[in-house]
């Protein structure tokens, strides 16, 4: 399971070592190993010290340190940008959202997406906006053969709080011609989150519509056509 191998990652990094020696030890490649370890401290231990010496070992952790004060120092000033989030800050949040990642040409409503939190922005859209309830959803996992199914289903049912009773068959990616170093990027695999009516017209066809309709306006209000 990936997800363990990240948490090795990050306790090697806390024990003080270089990506260059946590990928010959867990085989992650330097990229993602910097996307998940970039906001923990580097405080280099003495095999490291040894190895690429002090000098340069100072001179990686203070790029270090400095990276994360510029990281924390750009988080505060967007916390100050965006202030709070009113019903119609969430209105337009969730238009631009679907209007990047939902689907458009089927009439029916989906999302798809790796990233928890556009799954979880999503639903919170689709239940304050749209009115939509829990019994409205239905998610689909994609994921690698390298996965554990349980787990990940399990993992999306703990997320989301819909019940594993709401998921669809899973589909496995099994195609050979995928590099190995991106199935490590997905630990959960890919979420599908889709809309059923339940005998409810105003969430079938004619939500999708109504949300197309919106895109569109938005569009026109922003002088884009």
């Amino acid at each position: 399971m990936k997800q363990g191998l990240k948490i090795k990652a990050i306790k090697y990094r806390r024990r003080g070592y270089s990506y260059a020696m946590i990928k010959k030890e867990i085989g992650i490649s330097k990229s993602t190993l910097s996307g998940w370890l970039q906001e923990i401290p580097f405080k280099p231990n003495q095999t490291v010290l040894k190895r690429i010496g002090e000098a340069r070992t100072k001179s990686a952790q203070s790029r270090n340190e400095q990276k994360l004060h510029n990281i924390e120092q750009a988080r505060q000033e967007a916390k100050i940008d965006l202030g709070t989030l009113s019903h119609r800050d969430l209105f337009l949040l969730g238009i631009g959202l679907y209007m990047g990642e939902g689907t458009k040409s089927s009439e029916s409503i989906r999302v798809i997406n790796s990233d928890p939190k556009i799954i979880l922005l999503t639903l919170k859209w689709l239940k304050d906006i749209c009115g939509l309830k829990n019994n409205n959803f239905r998610i689909t996992v994609f994921l690698y053969p390298d996965l554990n199914e349980k787990l990940v289903k399990n993992y999306w049912s703990r997320l989301t709080g819909l019940p594993l009773s709401q998921f669809c068959k899973t589909q496995i990616d099994s195609r050979t011609d995928k590099k190995s170093k991106k199935k490590h990027k997905l630990p959960y695999g890919t979420a599908q989150l889709s809309v059923r009516s339940n005998g409810q017209k105003q969430f079938g066809v004619h939500l999708h519509r109504k949300i197309l309709g919106w895109i569109d306006h938005a569009n026109v209000l922003a002088g884009i056509v």
